[in-house]
């Protein structure tokens, strides 16, 4: 059996929809699970409402734009009259603003996210699961939150892969009987059957909970590009495509900060030896990459560019030197505010951090450490990490910039800048 995982961006409308069909109809042949995102940006849009009630202001233009997206696509799709899909979407409404009236302080940002943000996933999979059937598509709707099992970290859930893998091929099993499974990508939850969420862009990585309890024979991600591309086509002009890559090589680039998959898809499928592929929607015939256990010699460099950094220095106040002590304090209270470093570099006296920026936990990082350190930040800077790096693509990539940071390895070559 196969598990496809289709973004927001191949469901973002009614004729992305359709598309999304067909490309399961030419792949019936076997059985299949689907993992579904939330509708285009929606998962932003719910974002929005939750802040504005957060905000305690007037959150109508924020519901209404999401449900008039919605039933755009559910008119679009010829789905208007079906009165078991209104019912689903009536509920799910209901459950959004269940979630919503729970805000308080007790109950936290985080716990409320998920709850809310979460139906975008399931607005998104019902009807979709709708229009499948309509076309003639026998399939099953799941919900993950019934399967997907996870710790109470809200909105970095982490896998509880025992109970999740169990209950997964207990349930799906059985399902793949009839037809294909529909289900969501990017949530879960915990003991208490309280949503949470696996972070932003997760549905990758539920894609691969699904391939690994099911033992599928592949994953494949459908994209809006042709595959895994050396660099964003919508950054650098000039990219080249990967026919195959490595899984050591596809997890160092998500972990600079690729965005085509998540960083933590590729482990779980490397461990099974389950093929990831990449593909386009938009031409599924053309073969995209594949990412498995393989050597390919004379990889193209890697670009990887990341905005919205910030580079944090964390200065001796005695001019005593930097030590384990001190480096073991910083890595604590960055953990505890469930930050990532994306570069650190240390001098004598002086520890330095390249993050995205977060200024609600920048600021509470230099409320923590203030007393042991003089801190020093830096905001609105970028950075790019070149895999498999040369001189002549380095010499390029610093024209008409002021380098802050600048590191080099064997392999790697990664620079923080403001551009001039």
């Amino acid at each position: 059996m196969k598990v496809f995982k289709f973004g927001g961006a191949s469901v973002k409308d009614a004729p992305s929809v359709r598309n999304m069909a067909q490309i399961i109809k030419a792949n019936l042949n076997q059985p299949l699970v689907v993992i579904v995102s939330a509708m285009g940006k929606t998962t932003n849009a719910f974002e929005r409402l939750l802040d504005a009630t957060m905000q305690e202001e007037d959150p109508t233009e924020a519901l209404a734009a999401i449900t008039s997206f919605h039933e755009q696509i559910i008119y679009d799709l010829g789905l208007s009259s079906n009165e078991a899909l209104q019912a689903d979407i009536e509920n799910i409404y209901e459950e959004l603003e269940n979630a919503l009236n729970k805000f308080s302080s007790t109950m936290g940002y985080d716990y409320v996210y998920d709850q809310s943000v979460s139906c975008g996933e399931l607005l998104s999979t019902k009807i979709i699961a709708a229009y499948l059937a309509k076309e003639g598509i026998a399939n099953t709707w799941l919900d993950a939150r019934k399967v997907l099992k996870t710790d109470n970290t809200h909105r970095q859930a982490k896998v509880d892969w025992g109970a999740s893998q169990a209950m997964i091929r207990s349930q799906v099993n059985p399902m793949l009987e009839s037809g294909i499974v529909i289900s969501q990508g990017f949530i879960g939850s915990n003991a208490k059957f309280n949503t949470t969420t696996l972070g932003r862009e997760g549905s990758d990585f539920t894609g691969a909970i699904f391939a690994t309890s099911l033992n599928a024979t592949s994953l494949t991600i459908w994209k809006d590009v042709p595959g895994v591309l050396n660099a964003d086509p919508k950054k650098f002009e000039k990219t080249t495509l990967y026919k195959q890559l490595p899984y050591k090589e596809a997890a160092e680039m998500t972990y600079y900060g690729a965005s085509v998959i998540h960083p933590k898809t590729i482990k779980p499928l490397a461990q099974k030896g389950i093929p990831l592929y990449v593909k386009s929607f938009e031409t599924p015939e053309a073969e995209g990459t594949i990412i498995e256990e393989c050597q390919v010699p004379n990889l193209a460099p890697a670009i990887i560019h990341k905005d919205k950094q910030t580079v944090i220095s964390f200065k001796i106040s005695d001019f005593s030197f930097i030590n384990e002590h001190h480096i073991h304090m910083i890595f604590d209270h960055v953990k505890r505010l469930n930050l990532s470093i994306n570069l650190m570099q240390n001098s004598a006296i002086t520890f330095t951090i390249c993050m995205d920026d977060d200024p609600k936990r920048r600021e509470q990082l230099r409320t923590a450490l203030m007393e042991e350190f003089s801190i020093y930040y830096n905001e609105g800077l970028e950075m790019i990490t070149v895999k498999n790096y040369n001189q002549a693509t380095i010499d390029e990539l610093m024209i008409d910039k002021q380098i802050i940071i600048e590191q080099r390895s064997r392999n790697n070559f990664q620079m923080v800048y403001k551009k001039l």
